[in-house]
């Protein structure tokens, strides 16, 4: 079974972050600039926490706020859940069921490494799963 390691190895170790006074608009303008679905938020090189999408949709758009007004740290979860990079994908799709989140930070001795989302997760296990049905053809075939 693959690990968070594996992942972060196909995807990359790219990290993008904002930082708690950055204003949620310029938070949406790199997500949607970079294509994904959250940024860690970095106080210099401490994590801070994670905002995401969901945050926007939730604490901005429901609730009247104004995303060009708002600092991201009066939205962010500050609270974020980190992972090692040998945690296998099934302990990653568990956490991230079990605590109800979308992306999980990675950190190895103490330094964040990347952040994989749940989608990583899903590619990694189907993966995992079309390879062995692959195995199964060959080896019932009598070609493996």
């Amino acid at each position: 079974m693959k690990t968070v390691k594996q992942i972060l190895d196909n995807k990359g170790y790219q990290i993008h972050s904002v930082t708690p006074a950055s204003t949620v608009y310029e938070a949406l303008e790199k997500m949607a600039q970079e294509g994904i679905g959250a940024l860690i938020v970095l106080d210099g090189e401490e994590l801070a926490g994670i905002v995401s999408e969901r945050d926007y949709a939730r604490k901005i758009v429901l609730l009247g706020q104004k995303s060009a007004d708002t600092p991201v740290k009066d939205i962010m979860t500050e609270n974020v859940i980190c992972v090692g990079s040998d945690l296998g994908i099934d302990a990653s799709m568990s956490i991230m069921s079990d605590k109800h989140v979308r992306h999980l930070v990675v950190r190895d001795d103490g330094r964040i490494t990347g952040v994989i989302s749940i989608g990583d997760v899903v590619k990694a296990i189907i993966d995992d799963q079309q390879f062995t049905i692959e195995q199964l053809k060959h080896y019932i075939s009598g070609r493996g």
